[in-house]
């Protein structure tokens, strides 16, 4: 038996199948992952996401300590509320995990970091904090869950959930911001490509909330619509598309990393500039296969005349009805290459990520 979050109880009394992910036991759907699927990018639906990891930093170092973390520059969040989107780096340039940093005030920081490398990151980081020598706090929320609500109906949905002013400020949030709406943290963060809300709230809160969306409207959903949506939206997934022996140059991750101002000394920087400057040798793209087959990770793809590379993750697209990866593949790859299904070499499309964003298909099928 894995871990539990504060929902598990509800997952089995509505249905769900649940599957260990990453030492939890989690539902992966509650009876059809495509009808999932849809109803996040038609209307909404809810996630528990309460095996990730709240960790609250707080004190007056707390700042330059991410700055020297974090491969993103968190000078750039000065504002209440505002996210960034982060990796955090080993000394090579591996990617430990990719999270999310909200700036509380200047003294708090909260981290949503991903349930699989949670002991990792924390022990990381307490590692860090007591060689840093300062006044610093890392605080795991354990006591605290987490849902995801996501799609175009979703703010609206969760606003009627709120305290009349605090539904007007939360409604109000821009993208990649939250604010504190009474016991909850509402975040207008999200991992499907729809718009949405990611909310942060007491355990014992979880269950009530969850059945008054349902009751509402909103889908409840299981990791395996949230995996197809990812995908489709061109998101990464720690252990599949990157992780500790890749960096983000190649991992479609070099947007996260902040080489400037030059003189940030970052864990990881030293060997990303060495990279940078010797030319990094692999790329992340989206492959649209083009004949019937199902794509998975760690497919050979094949470059004509170029070389070789793999398939990281894949899907069959329920939006796009056709089978999607993504792939690390050489620098000078092409518009076409060939994946090795079963031992047939499909053909397949290199397009730009995502797939799809906001209910809209961005590529020609």
């Amino acid at each position: 038996m894995g871990r539990r979050t504060p929902l598990h109880d509800l997952h089995v009394a509505l249905g769900a199948r649940m599957v260990d992910f990453g030492g939890w036991d989690m539902p992966v759907h509650y009876g059809s992952q495509i009808e999932e699927h849809h109803q996040v990018r038609r209307a909404a639906g809810v996630f528990d996401v309460s095996h990730m990891c709240v960790v609250d930093l707080r004190g007056a170092g707390v700042r330059p300590f991410l700055s020297r973390l974090l491969a993103n520059d968190v000078g750039r969040i000065s504002l209440p509320g505002k996210a960034l989107y982060s990796c955090l780096l080993n000394e090579a340039g591996g990617v430990l995990d990719d999270l999310i940093a909200y700036r509380m005030t200047e003294s708090w920081f909260r981290l949503v970091v991903n349930a699989g490398t949670r002991d990792k990151d924390l022990a990381w980081m307490r590692d860090r904090a007591a060689a840093w020598g300062s006044d610093l706090a890392i605080t795991e929320r354990s006591e605290l869950a987490m849902l995801a609500v996501q799609g175009p109906r979703a703010r609206e949905i969760v606003a009627g959930l709120l305290e009349p002013a605090d539904a007007v400020e939360a409604l109000a949030l821009e993208p990649f911001f939250g604010r504190e709406c009474g016991a909850w943290f509402v975040a207008r963060t999200g991992y499907t490509g729809e718009d949405g809300f990611e909310i942060v709230l007491p355990a014992a809160e979880a269950e009530p909330a969850w059945r008054a969306l349902n009751a509402a409207g909103v889908a409840s959903c299981g990791l395996g619509a949230r995996d197809t949506l990812r995908l489709e939206a061109g998101m990464n997934l720690y252990g599949n598309d990157m992780d500790e022996s890749r960096n983000p140059l190649e991992s479609g991750l070099a947007w996260t990393v902040a080489f400037e101002p030059a003189d940030r000394d970052f864990v990881g920087r030293a060997a990303l500039e060495a990279i940078r400057a010797g030319g990094v040798p692999q790329k992340l793209v989206g492959l649209l296969l083009e004949e019937r087959g199902v794509l998975r990770s760690h497919q050979k793809v094949v470059v004509a005349g170029i070389g070789e590379g793999e398939t990281t993750s894949g899907t069959f697209s329920p939006t796009l009805e056709r089978s999607i990866a993504f792939a690390r593949v050489p620098r000078a790859t092409g518009d076409r290459v060939q994946v090795d299904i079963r031992g047939r070499l499909l053909s397949a499309r290199v397009l730009k990520l995502p797939f799809v964003r906001r209910g809209r298909v961005l590529v020609d099928l």
